[in-house]
């Protein structure tokens, strides 16, 4: 790990989900002098450079395919807009791919760092050690498993979790053709049309493996508090409304609107 990575103080990891607008709208001085850590298609966004992310995480291989086109644009507005330090976090997988390293080495700025997405069970004695060594993760569903785990790795000793609603449940459904729907919602995708899109990567998986997927990433939580309060690290979850339940609630102090910074 990066030691020029500031991790004295406390780190927001900013969730996608659509509650973040509200965390940021009502409690700005609570993002103030801690270090902030954003994920996927977040870098695509005009809140993004707002808050200038001192840490950014990818993990889904969507994100190093030269054949998706939002994925080229997200490297090229990163490489034109980051105007400030920021360590960039990709799986070790994509480093074959030069395409996004070519487009992200024109910005002095960022710096990237790779790191293990490795599913790693078994003895908690060994599922400890791997997990300290950076071998690997709780199964990583989602990119906030890997993304707690590098906060956990770096040496934060209070992680907050803003924009993790994942409220799936109330967004699945089955239709006529016995296709699973599922709506998931952004901060950045609040639009009605968005939200009625079937989601590409369900068209063909049934509904028994999505609600399995789901309890994966649910599960994944509690192996992470376990291994955080082993390392002496609290995790505290203030999104309103979040379904994740292993992590202690807070809710941050409303603050006046303004600048953040």
């Amino acid at each position: 790990m990066p030691a020029t990575i500031n991790t004295v103080g406390e780190i927001v990891i900013l969730g996608n989900g659509p509650s973040l607008n509200v965390t940021v709208e009502d409690s700005p001085a609570f993002l103030r002098n801690k270090m902030l850590l954003a994920v996927n298609f977040a870098g695509s966004t005009e809140l993004f450079r707002q808050l200038c992310p001192g840490l950014y995480v990818l993990a889904d291989p969507y994100f190093f395919d030269a054949s998706k086109d939002k994925s080229v644009e997200l490297y090229r507005m990163l490489a034109d807009t980051v105007t400030w330090e920021m360590y960039l976090f990709v799986p070790v997988t994509s480093r074959k791919r030069k395409w996004w390293q070519e487009i992200l080495s024109t910005n002095p700025h960022i710096h990237i760092v790779m790191y293990n997405t490795t599913p790693v069970e078994g003895y908690r004695w060994f599922t400890r050690l791997a997990f300290r060594k950076g071998w690997g993760s709780p199964r990583p569903r989602n990119v906030l498993i890997p993304s707690i785990m590098l906060a956990l790795r770096l040496g934060f000793k209070k992680i907050y979790l803003a924009g993790a609603d994942h409220s799936w449940l109330p967004g699945l459904s089955v239709n006529d053709a016995n296709q699973v729907i599922t709506r998931q919602p952004h901060f950045y995708k609040d639009s009605e049309q968005h939200n009625k899109q079937v989601d590409a990567q369900y068209a063909h998986i049934h509904l028994h493996e999505v609600l399995y997927s789901m309890y994966i990433a649910f599960r994944s939580y509690f192996i992470i508090r376990d291994y955080a309060e082993y390392v002496g690290t609290k995790i505290v979850n203030i999104t309103p409304g979040s379904y994740i339940d292993a992590f202690e609630r807070e809710v941050p102090e409303r603050s006046e609107p303004g600048r953040i910074f």
